[in-house]
């Protein structure tokens, strides 16, 4: 009797525990690994990074699909109600992507809704000031004039209303807002706080150095 009470209260416990889990990675915070070199320097494949969910406002649940093992199931999902605050230029989030809700990009904030966002010759204005871009890097000397390529000279652009312009830091390997367009704020799962855990695959060893590092 006592062994099969032992059980029940550890199945409970494990049950608890799962939800509690889910309910947190859901609502609060989640973890996102980096995959790409659109946020290098700022952000280096194999950073594992902590994002915040509730930065902006509240995630707020509604019926959808996830992925299980290569198979998509009936779940929900979650959608920003921004209550307590919007983006700012310079924060950096999570965000479905536009062309594909199945994936999460990771970019920084460049332009709110209102602002008029322009690109000349690598380097980027907002509301006709040039911006103050220490994080951005470009690993290409090559500038592409305006008819050929949006990369280097793009805009003017209007950011519409209730939506985010978004670039990687990487700003010359970087498939971002220049391309596909911008956010909406319901699609911010939230703001990149910290990185937690980072590792080298060319060397197969922990980078030590950017543990417990910020991201800004």
């Amino acid at each position: 009797m006592k062994r099969k009470k032992a059980v029940k209260e550890t199945i409970e416990a494990v049950v608890v525990a799962l939800i509690l889990a889910l309910l947190i990675r859901a609502f609060v915070i989640q973890a996102f690994k980096i995959p790409s070199s659109s946020m290098e320097n700022t952000l280096l494949i194999g950073d594992h990074i902590l994002v915040s969910k509730l930065s902006y406002g509240l995630q707020i649940p509604r019926p959808g699909m996830v992925s299980v093992f290569g198979a998509r199931v009936p779940f929900f999902t979650t959608r920003l109600k921004p209550i307590w605050g919007k983006p700012e230029r310079g924060d950096i989030i999570v965000f479905r992507f536009p062309g594909d809700k199945t994936k999460d990009y990771i970019k920084r904030v460049i332009g709110v809704e209102g602002d008029v966002v322009e690109i000349r010759n690598k380097r980027v204005y907002v509301n006709g000031e040039l911006i103050p871009d220490t994080m951005a890097i470009h690993v290409d000397p090559l500038v592409y004039p305006r008819h050929m390529e949006k990369r280097d000279n793009f805009g003017p652009f209007k950011v519409p209303k209730g939506r985010v312009f978004v670039m990687g830091d990487n700003r010359d390997r970087s498939f971002d807002s220049r391309y596909w367009g911008t956010v909406q704020l319901e699609e911010i799962k939230g703001r990149a706080l910290i990185i937690y855990w980072s590792w080298n695959s060319e060397n197969h060893w922990p980078r030590f150095g950017r543990i417990a590092k910020p991201v800004y």
